[in-house]
């Protein structure tokens, strides 16, 4: 895996969304998309990483990732598939206690054919709207500056804080990150959508039974 930032042009069609933590509830995320209108044939969904494990349908990962107007950067959760269908040294136990079960019984041939999908995700996204560059990451920027972020990746150091971090949202850090209108982050389930500086939380539980998905327009903030 090469890239570490994908850069998406504005969107001169229609709108995009960005959504939280999935957790294989594809089922729920499409009823969310349905209450807003979502239109695909010129919409795009972003999504902030963790498709799978813990819900129902976590298999469908790769279907998604097939369609044109989803598209993803990886999660701690992918990086669990990454690291024991190509890498091996996951703790089990850990794995499965996180919702990893699905995957470590399917046949070996099948999880490195979702290892190698997710291993192609980037880290980060940057999408261009109206009112400037937004940014997708999973957990946290691991720099003060989003200019640095493509330098940064390329330490592992930076990477594991990207998709793992709970930094800035366990300290309430309001700190902007530079050169970026917004990061939109997920990782860290909440009650509702949650602003600190620039970077916007958008995890609110909607793969847990009392949560729901939020569906951020990334042109409307």
């Amino acid at each position: 895996m090469d890239i570490f930032i994908q850069h998406y042009k504005k969107n001169m069609a229609g709108r995009d969304y960005a959504v939280g933590d999935i957790h294989g509830h594809f089922g729920r995320l499409e009823h969310a998309m349905e209450t807003i209108g979502f239109d695909p044939g010129q919409d795009r969904l972003f999504s902030v990483g963790d498709l799978v494990d813990r819900g129902p349908q976590a298999d469908q990962a790769l279907d998604w990732l097939a369609l044109p107007w989803f598209h993803a950067v990886r999660g701690n959760h992918e990086d669990y598939a990454i690291r024991h269908s190509l890498i091996g040294g996951v703790d089990i136990e850990n794995y499965r206690s996180n919702g990893g079960g699905w995957f470590l019984d399917m046949p070996r041939t099948r999880q490195k054919q979702f290892g190698l999908v997710f291993n192609d995700l980037p880290y980060a996204m940057e999408i261009e709207t109206d009112n400037g560059l937004v940014g997708i990451i999973h957990a946290v920027c691991p720099v003060p500056d989003w200019a640095q972020l493509a330098d940064a990746l390329g330490s592992e150091s930076a990477r594991m804080q990207a998709i793992w971090s709970r930094e800035r949202i366990q300290s309430l850090d309001e700190t902007k990150v530079k050169n970026i209108h917004a990061v939109v982050v997920g990782h860290t389930p909440l009650q509702e959508v949650v602003a600190l500086g620039n970077t916007v939380h958008i995890d609110t539980g909607g793969w847990l039974e009392k949560g729901h998905f939020t569906l951020l327009d990334l042109g409307n903030f």
